[in-house]
């Protein structure tokens, strides 16, 4: 069966995701097996488009600044939707898709800033679901924070439910995801119940410090790191940041850990310090809450996805503070990396468009499980 076609029991959504790192466009094309004993989610295809670097600079300094116009930002949340917008149709006249078969996107949005806590809580999300829909000719779902939010929730992560959903447990052993995009995040699978938090950096400054001294968009398997040593004074004055220690559900972004946060501390750090050793100490600023919330564990299985399992030095750093666990990629495991945050965001569309909860108090630490997210259609006649 080639992707024009669709047999009656698929049921295809498209995923959209740009994090933290504001790397590029992530497509992900999942289709949803209803008529299994369970509902499976089988990953079809995935391509990752880049922002025009114009835009790019915008969401960035966007996001260090937080200082913009009302016209800024409305454009800004326009020009980004039609970037969506282009890299759904051009995944689809690519994969020689019936853009028909789809029966929605789920589109993240990307975040510019995150406050779930606080008198007025939020989470802003730029994305204008009416571009992606008018553009495109297929139903959006956008807006999957602001429920669990509204429901005294983090309204992050919402992943968990999807990780938990991939695995079938096959033993006792600790399951953990792992993502690591510019704010890292664990999904804690086994041993239920179902548990997950941000626990702090992930990329987010490795990347804004190595482009700081030498203009590169990353550290390229964590090369430089590496040819630095951790300083654990240092180390220990970016740990005294009162986010480490506080419990879940607990969620951060690039409102706290960026460029200014970084160079605060290390105004406050006397001694002298070279870049390499400063990238090294940032590599386990990514790495040690991590392994803090996952080490009183049974030894089990830590599957990492996102840009930082493709560092080297970081996933060293892990199996290093994690000897007897098996530190490994979840594309070893048959998952792709790339997509798995896309792919979670088309399953979270298949969740609202069939009235399914889209969180976990659990993880979130909302009242109740609702349905999450807005969605835009399209006209079925057409």
């Amino acid at each position: 069966m080639t992707h024009t076609q669709k047999s009656p029991e698929q049921q295809l959504y498209l995923g959209i995701m740009s994090g933290t790192s504001v790397d590029g466009i992530d497509v992900a094309l999942i289709n949803i097996n209803s008529e299994a004993d369970k509902c499976k989610t089988e990953f079809l295809l995935g391509e990752e488009f880049e922002f025009e670097q114009d835009l790019r600079t915008k969401i960035l300094s966007l996001c260090q600044t937080q200082m913009t116009s009302l016209q800024a930002l409305g454009e800004l949340t326009t020009q980004l939707s039609l970037a969506y917008a282009d890299a759904v149709n051009l995944f689809i006249i690519k994969n020689q898709l019936n853009a028909k078969h789809i029966i929605a996107v789920g589109c993240h949005g990307q975040t510019v800033f995150h406050q779930p806590t606080g008198q007025y809580p939020f989470s802003m999300q730029l994305v204008n679901a009416s571009v992606i829909t008018a553009n495109t000719g297929i139903t959006t779902v956008t807006d999957f924070r602001s429920m669990d939010i509204a429901l005294a929730g983090q309204g992050a992560p919402l992943v968990p439910i999807f990780h938990q959903d991939l695995l079938t447990l096959k033993d006792d052993r600790a399951q953990v995801f792992l993502n690591i995009g510019g704010i890292a995040n664990i999904s804690i699978v086994n041993p239920k119940p179902l548990s997950g938090f941000d626990t702090g950096p992930g990329n987010v400054l490795l990347d804004l410090w190595i482009a700081k001294i030498q203009g590169c968009r990353y550290d390229e398997n964590g090369a430089f790191a590496a040819s630095g040593q951790c300083n654990e004074a240092l180390l220990s004055c970016l740990l005294s940041e009162k986010y480490f220690t506080l419990p879940p559900p607990k969620s951060s972004g690039r409102e706290l850990f960026n460029l200014d946060w970084l160079q605060q501390k290390l105004s406050e750090f006397t001694q002298p310090i070279g870049d390499a050793d400063i990238m090294a100490t940032l590599v386990q600023l990514t790495c040690k809450p991590i392994v803090d919330a996952i080490e009183h564990f049974a030894p089990g299985q830590l599957l990492v996805c996102g840009g930082g399992a493709k560092n080297g030095g970081i996933m060293q750093a892990l199996q290093q503070a994690l000897p007897q666990w098996q530190v490994c990629s979840t594309d070893e495991v048959g998952i792709s990396g790339d997509f798995i945050e896309a792919m979670a965001f088309a399953w979270l569309a298949y969740r609202c468009m069939n009235g399914l909860p889209g969180n976990d108090p659990q993880v979130t630490g909302a009242t109740r499980s609702e349905i999450c997210g807005s969605v835009t259609r399209v006209l079925t006649s057409q």
